[in-house]
């Protein structure tokens, strides 16, 4: 009981101490769900409200799983060790949006668990969504210090669901936006990069020369994806499409977005290690292409259960 209590308080690092940057996150990561409660109170959200949480706490769950497996490259790329301590509440938060989101579709269904079951089972989006959250539940439970000790090496087997579970959230997300995919396709140009990422050779993914070709690739992927939807989902005319993704008067499309972001972590982590090298007293001054520190071996899974160090 008391190891239990001792994992509820995920604003300390695995010393028992507080943490600002856990407890920093621990708000950022519950205002999302707070703001769309705020929205449902005050009724600003339109003639089915309900409807708008649940498809905004899907998007969120989305995100976070994002966010949770650029913990690793933003590790290895920005030379930043204490990020590590934030996986497990990244991925715990991931969860518990995704149940949220099913457990307001059974509210929506005035709690007839036959008829979600049912639902389930004949609608293929549904079916494809509650397996993803599935895994995300298994993910979650085994998260802690006491499972990964149980399950030892099959732990990190374990955890490499998470790699089924993206593609099979990322269809779901893809299903349930209907006409305007924009946003899906935005989340699995995302994906790309960090899948992109983690099949750069190990001594490749701490060199910022990386980081150009990703951007690029990323990007093209995204619009390939785009092309890909709208060619099956509509019959669209694929070069009409990708010329879209070029035309900026109506803002850029997700395909630049994601380009221009791969060239946003460039940026940001060439000035980091510019800023770094500067400052450290006796330190050789080298190039920002250089690859920071060495570190221990990356972890290639969801979140781990040991946070060492904190």
């Amino acid at each position: 009981m008391a190891s239990f209590l001792r994992a509820l308080a995920v604003w300390r690092d695995a010393r028992g101490r507080f943490s600002p940057l856990k407890a920093v996150t621990l708000v950022l990561v519950l205002l999302p769900g707070a703001d769309l409660g705020l929205g449902w109170a005050m009724g600003a959200l339109g003639g089915r409200p309900i409807t708008e949480v649940l498809h905004g706490l899907g998007e969120w769950t989305v995100r976070f799983l994002l966010l949770t497996l650029a913990v690793t490259p933003a590790r290895a790329v920005f030379d930043w060790g204490g990020v590590v301590k934030l996986r497990r509440l990244l991925g715990v938060t991931t969860a518990c949006y995704g149940a949220a989101h099913l457990l307001l579709y059974c509210v929506d269904q005035k709690w007839h668990l036959g008829t979600v079951a049912s639902e389930i089972v004949t609608r293929f989006y549904l079916t494809i969504g509650f397996t993803a959250l599935v895994m995300l539940g298994i993910l979650a439970a085994t998260s802690t210090d006491g499972a990964q000790k149980r399950l030892g090496a099959r732990w990190k087997r374990l955890h490499r669901l998470v790699f089924l579970l993206l593609p099979l959230a990322l269809l779901h997300y893809f299903l349930q936006s209907k006409a305007n995919v924009s946003a899906a396709v935005l989340a699995s140009g995302f994906a790309c990069w960090l899948v992109g990422w983690r099949l750069a050779p190990k001594r490749w993914q701490r060199r910022l020369a990386l980081l150009p070709p990703l951007a690029v690739l990323a990007g093209l992927a995204t619009a390939g994806i785009e092309t890909a939807w709208y060619g099956v989902a509509t019959g669209a005319n694929a070069w009409r499409v990708l010329e879209a993704n070029l035309n900026l008067a109506f803002g850029p499309r997700p395909a630049v977005s994601v380009t221009l972001c791969g060239l946003l972590v460039l940026l940001i982590a060439s000035l980091r290690r510019l800023r770094r090298r500067g400052s450290a007293p006796g330190s050789r001054q080298g190039s920002a292409l250089d690859p920071p520190r060495a570190e221990r071996p990356l972890e290639p899974t969801l979140w781990r259960g040991v946070e060492r160090g904190g």
